[in-house]
């Protein structure tokens, strides 16, 4: 898995109370597909492959709100895909056991997407 230097040293840094969670929904995503990639844009860890996927949001605090750019277009069923946007959706991580739990589908996201891009 290859990371950021940016990405890394803006974690390094960020005070936040689930920092373990932020990094465990990164190692996922980035492991997930070879051909992503990411960055900071936003002030948020964003996550790209040929657009941008997600980002997640540092400022919410009760739980890692990973938010899909244009989640609406990506394809398949899952089921953890909040929002009724017309663009965006969301998955909501509050805690490690929420992210194993949820790893296959966060995986999946990142294959679909991954796959209409491609």
């Amino acid at each position: 898995m290859a990371t950021n230097p940016e990405v890394d040293s803006y974690l390094e840094e960020l005070d936040h109370p689930l920092k373990d969670v932020i990094q465990a929904v990164r190692t996922t995503i980035l492991e997930a597909d070879d051909r992503m990639s990411e960055t900071i844009k936003w002030k948020s860890p964003t996550f790209m492959y040929e657009g941008n996927l997600a980002s997640i949001n540092p400022r919410a605090k009760a739980h890692v709100s990973l938010m899909f750019h244009t989640g609406a277009d990506v394809p398949g069923d899952f089921p953890h895909l909040e929002g009724g946007e017309k663009v965006a959706r969301y998955m909501r991580f509050p805690d490690l056991e929420t992210v194993e739990s949820l790893r296959e589908e966060l995986e999946s996201v990142v294959a679909a997407w991954c796959v209409l891009k491609g």
